[in-house]
């Protein structure tokens, strides 16, 4: 699943989460994993989300939709998720995301969140891939997770900004009051 449109008119958010759904479901049928009504719970909140999710997110969302799961629980779905590479961890935020891509073990995964309003998208990169096993090479070191994450702001909260009236500040209050 993609996640560059979730902010466009024309993303159709039933047909995003229906998507996921249908690849991790295929996944688990090519891995012979069962999908137990815990793990499609789970799976359908983070896919309905286009911002990470924190387990405690999580269970208050499957409270609210009437399927009520102890955080314990949830925390046992999620580790199978991310092991299986159906999910991921966004470290920084301790939440967890849809995984978008299918990865080998070459790959480095990149994630680029949204500091305004938590976006994240998932990108696949051979040449930071190629970059980064050179340079662990070149360190002697053998990197056990190859995940980037990086902070910015998304084009939908830039736009958002620059059309964004500039705030008045006191300074200028004052001598557009007294003036």
């Amino acid at each position: 699943m993609t996640r560059t449109d979730a902010h466009t008119k024309d993303h159709d958010h039933g047909q995003c989460v229906a998507g996921a759904m249908s690849r991790v479901e295929e996944c688990c049928a090519r891995k012979g994993l069962r999908m137990t009504p815990l793990r499609r719970n789970v799976m359908k909140a983070l896919a309905e989300s286009h911002v990470p999710l924190g387990a405690y997110e999580i269970v208050q969302k499957l409270s609210d939709a009437g399927d009520p799961a102890p955080p314990m629980s949830v925390y046992r779905v999620l580790d199978f998720l991310v092991a299986e590479g159906l999910a991921h961890r966004i470290e920084s935020r301790n939440a967890y995301l849809v995984c978008a891509h299918t990865h080998d073990d070459t790959d480095v995964v990149v994630f680029l969140i949204c500091e305004r309003c938590g976006l994240t998208r998932e990108v696949g990169s051979h040449a930071i891939g190629r970059d980064l096993a050179w340079a662990a090479r070149a360190a002697g070191f053998e990197p056990r997770q190859r995940v980037l994450e990086v902070a910015g702001t998304c084009a939908h909260c830039r736009e958002a900004a620059s059309a964004a009236p500039a705030p008045v500040t006191k300074g200028a209050a004052k001598e557009t009051a007294g003036g």
